[in-house]
């Protein structure tokens, strides 16, 4: 009994030294996670209060030249105070004034980029988050804010990623399904072969109906199809004994006209197309109809005329002022 209370006091001796020291430790990991995510959040902040300089840096070099930084822009040392900025700002100002320069291009990008660079090196906190990118370099990846803010595509854009995403993944399914549906072809022929040959496969003259389960020969799911066997040719019998090859044409290949978006696009065609030649159709019937009615009236006109011109005109009798009939005289001799 001494023994087993000595070990238990031992235990709790080794208990209660091990467990500050494992609480301290807990608690030092758990500091530093937090004190690594304060920081990660800082600098998140600390790059969307940046944007402003990433932007700057940019054009700068762009119109300026590469490696150009704002002390070198305005000709003075990474140490110059805020009297002497202040006093090449005013300098370069009058260069860069664009009255002073109407004919050279972009001078009032140029002039309102150097009144933002001056305010920047003229503000303490500007221009100590400005020296930090200015000794250590500014981050070739500025965060996702940054290039979203920046780049933030339109609907329309986002609609068209989305049609081309959804469209490759749908001809992507088709490739696998035409894979599948040519090994189940190919499934079902053998299975109708053996079947109709035996086990030996030996092929025999003539037709042969046989029945094959779709499911497969061990499935107890039971579809059964007709087919006929004709020497390497299977042929799928329907009810009213017409017969249909089985082969690899069989299967849908893949193809971009039946992705989901050409398609739609295909079917609206198809309906809009009908819709306007049943409109011409009938302006053509229209017109026919008005020819034939135009063609029969002439022809009315033209059957006229021609009795008029077949029958013999006979002129009224030849009348005397007092309205009696002349009668002929013979000459006297």
């Amino acid at each position: 009994m001494s023994g087993r209370s000595g070990n238990d006091r031992s235990c709790v001796r080794l208990f209660s030294d091990f467990l500050p020291g494992l609480l301290t430790n807990s608690l030092q990991v758990g500091q530093g996670i937090l004190n690594l995510d304060l920081q990660v959040v800082s600098f998140d902040i600390l790059l969307q209060e940046d944007h402003e300089i990433f932007d700057l840096v940019s054009e700068l070099e762009a119109a300026e030249g590469k490696g150009t930084t704002f002390y070198s822009w305005l000709n003075v040392p990474s140490t110059a105070s805020v009297s002497e900025i202040s006093k090449a700002y005013r300098k370069m100002s009058m260069q860069l004034h664009p009255d002073k320069n109407p004919d050279e291009k972009d001078i009032h990008k140029r002039f309102a980029r150097l009144g933002v660079v001056a305010t920047i090196l003229r503000n303490p906190e500007s221009r100590k988050r400005y020296d930090f990118f200015y000794k250590n370099g500014v981050p070739k990846w500025r965060g996702t804010g940054y290039y979203y803010s920046r780049f933030r595509p339109g609907l329309g854009t986002v609609v068209v990623f989305l049609v081309i995403l959804t469209s490759g993944l749908h001809l992507l399914v088709q490739k696998m399904n035409y894979k599948k549906d040519l090994e189940r072809i190919d499934r079902i022929r053998q299975q109708a072969r053996t079947t109709a040959w035996g086990p030996k496969a030996i092929p025999l003259e003539g037709q042969r109906k046989v029945k094959v389960n779709l499911s497969g020969e061990e499935s107890t799911n039971n579809r059964w199809i007709d087919l006929v066997v004709e020497g390497q040719n299977v042929y799928i019998l329907d009810s009213s004994g017409n017969m249909e090859i089985l082969d690899a044409s069989a299967a849908t290949p893949p193809s971009v006209y039946n992705t989901w978006f050409i398609a739609l696009i295909m079917s609206l065609v198809r309906k809009v197309i009908p819709a306007k030649t049943l409109i011409s159709e009938q302006r053509v019937v229209l017109e026919d109809d008005d020819v034939s009615s135009i063609a029969e009236s002439d022809s009315g006109r033209s059957s006229v005329q021609e009795k008029e011109n077949g029958m013999k005109v006979t002129r009224p009798p030849t009348t005397m002022a007092g309205g009696k009939r002349r009668k002929g005289v013979g000459k006297k001799r």
